[in-house]
């Protein structure tokens, strides 16, 4: 059986084919569980917000359209099974809204990006100089400020200015017009502040 045929996968989830489901399960279930972690950030949430998505699919199976892609169907729906935890769990400030625009941003075409965008990020973030570096992530990712960095590397804030001021310009070259959003989704939005 060819499994990887979309129509034909559908057509037999859609009849209760077992071994159908098993095959999405293998084929996808540690794939989805990575990308609901870098959304909720949680390993264990992340899990049973994948759990649900693949129980849906099963109880709504007879309703499955064989023309849409199962993939991008799975995605969404641990997407959207995201927003709908995240909602459930916070009332929607000012930034968490921002957070969730910066996700439809980043993800508008392909869901699956999300992890190789972040990696990107990740990987240039590693290839700043070592003090500029250093600097950016006690900013991003620890939630310092300026003048916080300059009193704990005791150096001027202007030299923390100026490291920052690279780091953008480096990462901006690099990484394009997402950068802000990108940067917002992996690190603390509530230490993410472009001006900080």
């Amino acid at each position: 059986m060819d499994f990887t045929n979309n129509s034909f996968l559908a057509g037999l989830l859609k009849e209760g084919n077992e071994k159908a489901y098993d095959f999405l399960m293998e084929s996808y279930y540690q794939k989805l569980c990575a990308y609901a972690e870098i959304l909720i950030k949680n390993h264990s949430k992340a899990e049973d917000i994948v759990q649900n998505v693949f129980v849906q699919l099963w109880v709504n199976r007879t309703q499955i359209n064989p023309n849409f892609s199962i993939k991008s169907y799975l995605y969404k729906s641990v997407y959207n099974e995201f927003i709908d935890h995240y909602r459930k769990n916070k009332p929607i400030v000012y930034l968490e809204k921002k957070y969730l625009e910066a996700l439809d941003l980043v993800i508008e075409k392909d869901y699956e990006d999300l992890e190789v965008l972040m990696k990107i990020v990740d990987t240039e973030i590693n290839n700043l100089p070592s003090k500029c570096k250093r600097i950016f992530l006690l900013n991003k990712k620890e939630g310092l400020t300026h003048v916080e960095i300059s009193e704990y590397l005791k150096i001027s804030t202007k030299t923390v200015e100026g490291h920052m001021t690279r780091a953008f310009k480096i990462l901006s070259e690099k990484l394009g017009s997402k950068m802000e959003a990108i940067f917002f989704l992996l690190f603390d939005y509530k230490n993410f502040n472009l001006q900080n």
